[in-house]
């Protein structure tokens, strides 16, 4: 990366102006889109204009099309729903309107337009720009324009952002909003779980989902529902027998509740629709149970953003921004998305088409085309649901094909662990194996805490946080003749391990110790969960998530105790080891001026130009500052450290005050992302595990004595992928616990620059245009 390309990104937008509305229904996490592409914008020398009511305020003009500030999206963050309005047009889809619309856009210079709403807003901005000559042409014609004005707009960029609670556009795996309306949902789904139980009721529960069910197929996979209804794939015709005979046997399972989610355009084969009112009347008359409706409604819209939603938005804003000021006439209108964790354009229109496609084959009863064209992501995850939900236990299997495999915890607690074991328990019983459980880690191996576990073991324990099994952190190699013992003991032929660094490192210590103990060869998997996200081998790991949003709340409140008092600065100490994800992604989420990381060495010059930094802040509207520090970032410039030194530098000018927030961050309810991720990490664990078992019979006995008998399950970019524990030793700091490389460390610069920094922004970064169509087969997308 040359000087020239950075200083490149610093001058990119002089003399160009960027516009940036909202249309279509709202969704949460559209204002940290407009704040990025604000602030990104005025980063590279443009003007930024907010245009007010969506579309309706491009064609009115006047004082709906307004140059935003540094400081006009400040606070702008952590508010739901969209802060510079958004309503449906009429008028833009005459092409009256979008004369109107054009002629405000050239007398203010705007040549750049930035749209953030659903499929109708994008197809709306399309129409509007292979327009765009003609118009102007009319426009000059009428002597509303002069020809110079024409020459100088002769061209409009288009950048489309999707955001949409209902997920419903293809070729994004996720678009903003949909997480926060999970969120939303599972809130409500824990809180009608506690009463149904209490009641032995069922509840049916209707999502938002006219015309996409991923709303609700998430929400059954995070709550363990036992049934879903989605637009894209109608039950069978015979539903009404096969929906009354599973609940009933889940009842005789000792259940005491039933949940039924309905997407609100659910149907049946024939297209008719399927209303919760019609599930409820047909379960009471069929099995007389206590039966509720809760229809949520707008709720789902509501309330604060999540984590992901304020970080997808915010880095979709900056790509936003480079995709326009890169755009020449001949790009096409991209839209900006997020495949696995990798920001990707794809062309808009393509994008459209195929979302068009899904309602096309909808209407033609071919259901299973829709499903294909939604994606990877939604296949899986009905795939995941249909083996979790519509199988019946097996009773018993032929003598010899049963395997015995044991789950167990290890580390420290992270939520979304017993989400894990649960699915990793009912695939193994579903496959006809006997399923063992291990209480407290290694320890409990070695010392025989091992119990088998049936189906309604784990029943119910998707959404609750920490480690029902117990978890230590203690490694197996100083008890490897109990641990060898014991698998002899229980036939244990196959081993899940779910935990942070220890669970990867103990993976290591058993592969070592093959080498004197055979008892050992059996295959292992290593499901990351920790709240610090350092496994190597995974971008994520299960309990990162619900960390993060813990994080991201409590910094929602100090920073508006902060704004409250005016003219203070919070320190604010996150926990994650040497590892600086939760510190960074939480910085960004919450809109922190710094975050201390060990990964990006810091001196005593940069604490200075923080403290400067703050000075001149304090001289502005926005009088109060957010600082975070990664707990072992530095073992001499400590928190008290830092506090101390703000304290004696901001003297007169601004007070400080320090959080550490502690063991509060391991706790918690899982969030949906973790729930759902857990989930899909156990089935595909256990899927592998019976494949490998089967590899690795001998003789009447399993042994396993390959390096791929050994792995660590990890997402990496756009795939879940299994990798041998040995081939990630390079990959490792053992020293630190961390991975060499973490992909997280990108996004730094897009910390500093939103919090106004003078830095260098990395564009080599890129995005490139890519075609929806290719889909690389054989990959796994969570």
């Amino acid at each position: 990366m040359t000087h020239e390309e950075h200083h490149a990104a610093k001058t990119l937008g002089i003399g160009k102006a960027i516009a940036v509305l909202t249309s279509g229904g709202d969704a949460q996490g559209m204002n940290a889109a407009v704040r990025a592409v604000v602030r990104v914008g005025i980063f590279t020398g443009a003007r930024v204009f907010f245009v007010h009511e969506g579309y309706q305020g491009l064609v009115d003009g006047g004082d709906q099309i307004r140059e935003a500030t540094w400081e006009s999206v400040s606070m702008m963050l952590q508010l739901g729903g969209t802060v510079i309005g958004s309503a449906r047009c009429k008028d833009f889809r005459d092409r009256e309107g979008r004369l109107r619309a054009a002629h405000n856009l050239v007398k203010h210079g705007i040549t750049n337009l930035c749209v953030i709403g659903g499929d109708g807003s994008l197809t709306g901005a399309d129409t509007f720009r292979s327009e765009w000559s003609d118009l102007l042409n009319d426009l000059q014609k009428a002597g509303k324009i002069t020809a110079e004005e024409a020459t100088k707009s002769s061209y409009l960029n288009i950048v489309g952002l999707v955001g949409s609670i209902d997920n419903d556009f293809c070729g994004t795996d996720m678009t903003i909003g949909t997480d926060s309306a999970l969120h939303r949902i599972i809130e409500i789904v824990d809180a009608i779980t506690t009463t149904a139980q209490s009641h032995q009721r069922t509840f049916v529960l209707e999502v938002m989902g006219r015309h996409c069910g991923y709303l609700a197929l998430v929400t059954s996979l995070s709550c363990g529902a036992d049934w879903v209804f989605i637009p894209e794939c109608p039950p069978d015709d015979d539903w009404e027998e096969h929906l009354c005979r599973r609940l009933s046997e889940t009842r005789t399972r000792g259940s005491r509740l039933n949940i039924i989610i309905v997407a609100e355009g659910a149907i049946d084969k024939n297209g008719k629709p399927i209303t919760s009112e019609d599930i409820k009347n047909l379960v009471v008359k069929r099995l007389g149970y206590d039966t509720r409706v809760t229809v949520l409604g707008h709720v789902q819209r509501g309330g604060t953003p999540s984590a992901f939603d304020r970080i997808l938005g915010s880095r979709m804003g900056v790509e936003a921004v480079m995709a326009l000021l890169e755009g020449t006439p001949d790009t096409p209108a991209c839209v900006v998305s997020l495949s696995g964790n990798q920001a990707v354009r794809l062309p808009l229109m393509e994008c459209v088409q195929v979302t068009k496609d899904v309602t096309t084959a909808m209407n033609d009863r071919k259901f299973d085309e829709a499903m294909k064209l939604r994606g990877r992501s939604f296949m899986n995850n009905w795939e995941v649901y249909k083996l979790l939900a519509h199988v019946r236990p097996p009773v018993s299997k032929a003598p010899g094909s049963t395997h015995t495999v044991a789950v167990m915890n290890v580390g420290a607690p992270a939520a979304g662990m017993n989400a894990a074991v649960r699915s990793t328990v009912r695939i193994g019983l579903i496959q006809g194996n006997r399923v063992l459980v291990v209480h407290d880690g290694f320890e409990g191996l070695a010392r025989g805490q091992i119990e088998e576990a049936g189906w309604s073991y784990v029943g119910g324990w998707t959404g609750q946080g920490g480690s029902k099994l117990g978890t230590k952190r203690t490694l197996p190699k100083k008890s490897f003749e109990q641990i060898s013992a014991n698998i002899t003991k229980f036939n244990i032929q196959g081993l899940v391990i779910i935990g942070g660094f220890e669970a990867y490192t103990g993976g290591l210590e058993l592969m070592e110790g093959r080498k004197q103990f055979d008892e050992l060869c059996i295959p292992f998997v290593v499901i990351p969960a920790t709240v610090s996200n350092n496994v190597p081998g995974s971008d994520f790991s299960v309990g990162a998530d619900t960390a993060l949003n813990t994080i991201c709340t409590t910094c929602d409140r100090i920073k508006q105790s902060a704004a409250g008092t005016k003219r203070r600065v919070f320190i604010i100490e996150t926990m994650g080891g040497y590892c600086g994800y939760l510190a960074t992604m939480a910085g960004l989420a919450a809109g922190a001026d710094a975050a201390y990381i060990f990964e990006e060495p810091f001196t005593i010059r940069d604490l200075q130009a923080n403290v400067e930094h703050l000075v001149q802040k304090m001289k502005t509207t926005v009088k109060r500052g957010l600082v975070l520090r990664n707990e072992k970032c530095n073992e001499n410039y400590t928190t008290d450290f830092i506090f101390n030194l703000y304290s004696e530098e901001g003297k007169g000018i601004f007070d400080s005050r320090k959080n550490v927030l502690g063991h509060m961050q391991q706790g918690g309810s899982p969030t949906p992302f973790d729930r759902n991720f857990a989930t899909k990490m156990g089935a595909k664990a256990m899927n592998w595990m019976s494949g490998k078992i089967k590899e690795s019979y001998r003789n009447g006995r399993i042994f396993a004595n390959t390096p791929d008998s050994g792995c660590v399950l990890g997402m990496r970019k756009r795939a879940l992928v299994f990798q041998p524990v040995t081939e990630l030793k390079d990959q490792t700091d053992f020293e630190h616990r961390i991975p060499k490389e973490q992909w997280w460390l990108k996004l730094r610069p897009i910390l500093k620059i939103l919090a106004k920094y003078e830095i260098d922004l990395d564009t080599s970064e890129h995005a490139h245009l890519e075609h929806i169509t290719r889909k690389r087969s054989g990959e796994t997308s969570i």
